[in-house]
């Protein structure tokens, strides 16, 4: 028994599959989404989506959207999302230090600059972080082992 599952971030899709489960990061809480679910419509946070099939289990870093669960169906449609072993070390790696260094002069920014490059350092670091944890074969500059 298996549940449909499609993670689209704003410019492409990025999952699109059956799942045995899907493990979702809302803004209540970590849910797990098993076929026959009950309809929910639910807001996402910064976090890893969990896509388990029959043979593995596929990770994506997740900042922010929304997603619908149908009872054969979930769709994920995310701010931006990415499979956790599609994501370039370096560039994220660029941006988490980018960011940080432009927020370490904050006194000429607007609240939404400052806003803007807070999530890009949310993001940035999210993305490290999960290919720490979830990224097979982490043996990239220092990752995992």
């Amino acid at each position: 028994m298996s549940i449909r599952c499609e993670i689209v971030s704003q410019d492409r899709m990025v999952f699109s599959g059956d799942a045995e489960m899907v493990v979702l990061p809302g803004v209540e809480g970590v849910m797990g989404i098993l076929p026959h679910h009950s309809p929910i419509l639910t807001t996402l946070t910064f976090g890893v989506i969990t896509v388990v099939t029959k043979n593995e289990r596929d990770f994506f870093t997740v900042a922010g959207g929304v997603a619908e669960v149908q009872p054969d169906q979930v769709t994920i449609l995310a701010d931006a999302a990415e499979n956790v072993e599609e994501i370039d070390i370096a560039r994220a790696e660029a941006a988490k230090n980018k960011a940080e260094s432009l927020l370490s002069d904050k006194s000429t920014m607007s609240m939404e600059e400052l806003e803007n490059l807070r999530n890009s350092l949310r993001r940035s670091s999210l993305r490290l972080d999960a290919i720490k944890k979830f990224k097979k074969g982490k043996n990239i500059h220092g990752f995992g082992g």
